[in-house]
């Protein structure tokens, strides 16, 4: 265990230190190589944490390149527009508004697609607006927190939602049924609690006539439109699929390159440089993190989980969801949240309470959100910021996490009992 959780920590420092550059999926593979070198996962486990994590790694790349084209035509910028117009220059409704485009986007792209897509065009605007820096922020760390709180509602919308479904077997359908309620009500207590906490930096009217028309940034109406239909097309094979028991990377990936070739084949887009721009150090980091995490499974953890998580079972349902909730809350938010959700499935597996694998979902997803590296979409979007002049301090992020995070996680777990 020592020796695991040696490796583990040392890894965590250099993905929140990146020390000359290096980045965070280089970081967790020479990490699982020195785990396997080490003896704290052997040959075979790798085999084990492929076969846990191949259907979400693929629809995570699907759902990347869809993003990346849709993004290239305009599709993201022309939401952003009309958010924006739609607030008819209230400073509380566009900050609504943004919230709920964030929740929308983190649905249905995965809230790792929100903090690289969104973020930056959020950003723009706000800047285009010439607003202060405090109310920036105040839009940014709203629409940082949404990308994760709103990523509940669909099997493709967190990776931790899909090592989940696959692991215990649950359809789309199924999974889609017993989460849109927690969904609905993690965005409205959200916009509520972030209101409270940001409300102070929302200017009271903000000028949109600086921002252009939403139809100036399409690249390509009839793509744009026809965009529309394909989503649909798109959301109605996952819930088909799931009656023929047919991974949802096939739909994912699937979907991704057919619109790629699509968009390719309308000359308005260039397949080297999406396939190039697609951020294939996340596939690395998660693929890396999770070897290394299994090496303290093998160390003993899920043993030690797998006794708090049935003692807490035996106490009703309430204390079992809460407990487990805030379990994998605190777990996700310093040990990140993919491997977080791995062990804890494991550990889940035999108790049988389906309340606790929903409750561990829901603290996977809104528990990273307590500190900067809790989620690989934080790290994303505290990246994208950076990249942008735009600078967070640990602090400065925890401290806004801390108050915000509790309250909604748990207003959403009561959900589930």
């Amino acid at each position: 265990m020592l020796l695991a959780s040696g490796i583990f920590l040392v890894t965590l420092i250099f993905i929140i230190w990146q020390p000359r550059g290096l980045q965070i999926g280089t970081t967790a593979v020479m990490s699982a190589v020195v785990a396997y070198v080490f003896g704290v996962v052997s040959f075979g486990d790798l085999f084990i944490v492929w076969d846990i994590v191949w259907d979400a790694t693929l629809a995570f790349i699907g759902i990347i390149i869809l993003s990346l084209v849709l993004d290239e035509i305009g599709f993201f910028e022309w939401c952003a527009l009309k958010m924006a117009k739609f607030s008819n220059g209230s400073g509380v409704k566009m900050f609504v508004y943004s919230i709920l485009l964030g929740a929308l986007v983190s649905a249905l792209f995965a809230n790792d697609g929100a903090a690289l897509i969104l973020t930056p065009i959020l950003l723009a605007k706000m800047r285009v607006l010439k607003l202060n820096l405090k109310t920036i922020l105040a839009f940014l760390l709203a629409g940082g927190f949404i990308s994760d709180s709103a990523s509940l509602p669909f099997v493709f919308s967190n990776l931790t939602n899909i090592v989940t479904a696959n692991y215990f077997d649950i359809g789309f359908a199924e999974y889609f049924s017993n989460m849109f309620i927690p969904f609905i009500v993690s965005v409205t207590v959200t916009i509520i609690v972030l209101l409270l906490v940001l409300g102070k930096d929302i200017p009271k009217t903000v000028d949109i006539d600086l921002l252009k028309s939403p139809e100036s940034v399409l690249k390509n109406r009839t793509l744009f439109y026809f965009s529309w239909g394909f989503l649909l097309l798109l959301l109605i094979g996952y819930f088909i699929g799931d009656a023929y028991d047919i991974p949802i990377s096939v739909f994912a990936l699937g979907g991704g390159l057919i619109f790629l070739l699509i968009s390719t084949i309308a000359k308005t887009v260039e397949p080297i440089k999406i396939i190039k721009n697609a951020p294939w150090q996340v596939v690395w980091f998660s693929l890396g993190l999770y070897i290394v995490v299994y090496g303290l499974k093998n160390a003993g953890l899920t043993e030690y989980l797998t006794t708090a998580l049935m003692a807490l079972d035996a106490k009703g349902d309430l204390i079992a969801v809460l407990g487990t909730g805030f379990m994998s809350a605190i777990l996700s938010a310093f040990m990140n949240n993919m491997p977080t959700i791995m062990v804890m499935d494991i550990a889940l597996k035999d108790i049988g309470n389906s309340a606790m694998i929903y409750a561990n979902i829901v603290g996977c997803n809104l528990g990273p959100k307590m500190t900067p590296f809790g989620s690989l979409a934080t790290l994303l979007w505290l990246h994208t910021l950076n990249q942008k002049g735009i600078k967070i301090s640990f602090w400065q992020y925890s401290k806004f996490g801390l108050i915000v995070t509790p309250p909604v996680l748990l207003v959403v777990l009561l959900t589930l009992v």
